[in-house]
């Protein structure tokens, strides 16, 4: 059976739903659906659960992907169509140093002693840090933010996990962890100012529902544009990641909890240049497969 994508529209829709469901080319409206509360009860039945919205969506009445899109381009104004797929009352946590390019670039960034990005990297413990509230992601086509004090910023491209509350993978989404390079490298303890503020989290455009507890194999490729030329490219295969799948989430899980589930971001491989530096303006574009494309511009915040 094909793919099941779940997307999350800013607007409910002229169907009276927030979320649907896509299954090939078909899409069907999930009215009364909350993620969060689809998540909790796919605890101990991922199979079950996504099927059960599979076989649903195949035996409902649907439209067209293209059609769903033209329809929900007449409701609401001009704001971008689609929310992030996540609800306001869920996390996003992210993972560092995954990639050996990771830590070549964190260790060129520092102003400190580079052997903690050496240790972290080989360490079993992950680093592991908050990254966002679902309230304050943005979602595809909507703006991701430079800190207006920062003066070397860039994205970072990443797979998402969807997890439920038992810590069970139900997905993969396309995440990009804005960064800003010169206020981690001043200090590592800076992390949280260069990574959390206004507009630093984007998702999207949709959660690939598939129950496995391995890393999805794919090709993460970024393309940056400014003023319609391209100023960066870069590819990696999620293969390189350094750290198991399983790892990453047993220790997010540690001494916590998530009741609503949780994404985590597994890590960045690709990194531009260090003469590099977004500028509002910028065109961010993620493509990983079979997800889709995660496109955002830059603005200042």
């Amino acid at each position: 059976m094909s793919d099941v994508l779940l997307y999350r529209f800013n607007h409910h829709s002229v169907m009276g739903a927030n979320w649907i469901a896509r299954v090939s080319d078909q899409v069907n409206y999930l009215r009364d659906f909350t993620l969060s509360g689809w998540l909790r009860n796919s605890v101990g039945r991922v199979d079950e659960a996504i099927n059960e919205i599979k076989v649903y969506s195949l035996n409902a009445t649907t439209i067209s992907f293209n059609r769903a899109f033209s329809q929900q381009a007449l409701v609401g104004n001009s704001a971008p169509m689609f929310a992030a797929p996540i609800e306001h009352d869920q996390e996003v946590w992210a993972t560092g140093v995954t990639y050996e390019r990771s830590r070549e670039a964190r260790q060129h960034e520092t102003h400190v002693t580079t052997d903690i990005y050496d240790q972290v990297y080989n360490a079993k413990r992950p680093e592991l840090f908050f990254k966002a509230v679902g309230r304050s992601v943005v979602g595809q086509s909507w703006h991701v933010g430079i800190r207006r004090d920062a003066s070397w910023s860039v994205p970072e491209p990443e797979i998402g996990i969807v997890l439920n509350p038992a810590m069970e993978v139900v997905g993969f989404t396309i995440g990009n962890d804005m960064s800003s390079r010169d206020i981690e490298g001043e200090n590592p303890l800076y992390l949280t100012q260069a990574k959390v503020y206004t507009a630093s989290c984007a998702l999207g455009p949709g959660i690939l529902l598939v129950n496995q507890q391995e890393m999805l194999e794919s090709t993460v490729y970024m393309r940056i544009q400014r003023d319609g030329a391209a100023v960066f490219e870069g590819e990696i295969h999620s293969s390189q990641m350094r750290r198991p799948l399983a790892d990453m989430i047993e220790y997010l899980g540690r001494s916590n909890q998530f009741p609503n589930g949780v994404i985590l971001l597994t890590g960045t491989g690709i990194i531009p240049p260090n003469d590099f530096t977004l500028e509002a303006g910028d065109v961010i574009t993620i493509t990983v497969e079979p997800i889709g494309t995660l496109t955002n511009t830059v603005k200042v915040v």
